[in-house]
């Protein structure tokens, strides 16, 4: 930290650690704000149909799986229309893989800011889970609409769901920040997120209800993040034809918070050197 003494005389003293990193955050919260907006311009800059993208992925998406799971396989719903089952569990896994998927790369794509200034480099994946954020809530609209088109009503559990978002916040930027720190120093990681997101739709309760996991199966089963906050989605938003599995819920909550903290702690030791690496 450098502070002005008289005219001409300059200061350096030893930043305040822990505290004096989060003060910056906010101190260069415009600069946060810039790089989401910037990628959401970028994001969708040149294409024909623009942000429609981010509804015709989890449509297109929801289409699959109601014919191979729905209509072939003839897996339960529920007692639910089979097509918003899978469109409320789609809105947390789209964000969650959008999130993971471009938080893991933010640092590689900004490497020419990172060498030039500092800042607090936190800023950088955390916008780019902002940006999911966007495409969440436009496919949520949709979502709203096809529950009107089959007219299901959620009752007052619908308030409960800013919780479970949270949840799914956490869990795709603790991830976010163990891959993009990690991409920084293995460049194989690039290769490997990918192949993480295609593995963890099918092991996600996105095609299929949870109620046909067998109980022996269970708590490795939760030990998935988004296990609960995809069955936390379709408890709030399409009420008691998915209850929640209380115990799991909380083994899945409590592996986010620790892959969160876990991200944060390698992140911030791992940040010193991204600058030489990158």
């Amino acid at each position: 930290m450098a502070e002005m003494i008289g005219r001409d005389e300059i200061v350096i003293r030893p930043g305040m650690g822990a505290l004096h990193y989060w003060r910056d955050i906010w101190r260069y919260r415009e600069l946060f704000y810039f790089l989401a907006w910037r990628d959401i311009l970028v994001r969708y800059k040149q294409t024909a149909i623009g942000i429609a993208w981010s509804v015709l992925r989890p449509l297109a998406t929801m289409l699959v799986f109601t014919i191979v799971f729905g209509k072939l396989a003839k897996l339960p719903s529920n007692g639910v229309p089979y097509p918003v089952m899978v469109f409320s569990a789609m809105l947390p896994w789209q964000f969650f893989a959008n999130s993971l998927t471009e938080s893991s790369n933010s640092l590689i794509d900004n490497a020419n800011l990172l060498t030039k200034v500092y800042f607090p480099r936190l800023i950088v994946p955390a916008g780019s889970v902002i940006v999911s954020l966007v495409d969440f809530l436009i496919s949520f609209v949709i979502l709203c609409c096809l529950m009107a088109w089959y007219r299901v009503i959620p009752d007052l559990k619908l308030l409960l769901l800013p919780l479970f978002l949270a949840m799914a916040f956490l869990a795709s930027f603790g991830a976010g920040l163990w891959l993009s720190a990690l991409n920084v120093q293995y460049r194989d990681f690039r290769y490997v997120v990918p192949f993480l997101v295609q593995f963890g739709l099918y092991i996600s309760p996105v095609g299929f209800s949870s109620s046909i996991v067998p109980e022996e199966w269970r708590f490795f089963y939760f030990l998935n993040p988004m296990v609960g906050v995809i069955d936390g989605f379709r408890w709030v938003l399409l009420g008691d034809a998915f209850p929640v599995n209380w115990p799991g819920l909380c083994l899945s909550a409590a592996l986010t918070l620790l892959m969160f903290a876990g991200g944060l702690w390698y992140f911030r030791n791992m940040e010193r050197s991204f600058a030489d690496v990158v």
